[in-house]
């Protein structure tokens, strides 16, 4: 009988088990860009999220207190102080009907902004002052 051929190869050694996913470097790269998009993504977000906050919060306290055109008046102004800072807030009543009509949809006239420190405030000012915070710009310039 003659012997197999085969029996020759004792000293080939089998490959060795290659990994479930190989990673090369270029592909660290991709996981390790990924990552980093993904987090900063997230913190932009966080932070635009963070910066609208003080809108919101005006947002629901302006469904607490329709009826009171001061009080509405007064939140406006807390907005403007705290997006704009103390001297949008610090106007005369002509600059500051001009920065509304620039922050907001709603068109005030100076006799509006009277009338709100009135005895008897008008009953027509609840819905353009509610109307106004919420379309109350929060990223406008005002410098310009």
């Amino acid at each position: 009988m003659t012997p197999s051929p085969l029996d020759a190869l004792h000293d080939v050694l089998p490959p060795e088990q290659v990994h479930w996913w190989p990673l090369s470097l270029p592909m660290w790269a991709l996981i390790l860009t990924v990552i980093l998009s993904l987090f900063a993504v997230s913190v932009f977000a966080y932070r635009r999220w963070q910066f609208g906050a003080a809108k919101r919060e005006a947002l629901k306290l302006s469904t607490q207190c329709q009826d009171n055109p001061l009080e509405l008046h007064n939140l406006l102004k807390r907005l403007t102080k705290h997006y704009y800072g103390s001297q949008a807030t610090s106007q005369s009543t002509a600059n500051w009907c001009k920065t509304l009509n620039r922050l907001s949809q709603v068109k005030f006239q100076e006799t509006d902004i009277v009338s709100l420190y009135h005895p008897t405030p008008r009953a027509d000012l609840q819905p353009k002052l509610v109307a106004a915070i919420k379309t109350y710009k929060i990223k406008e310039r005002l410098d310009v």
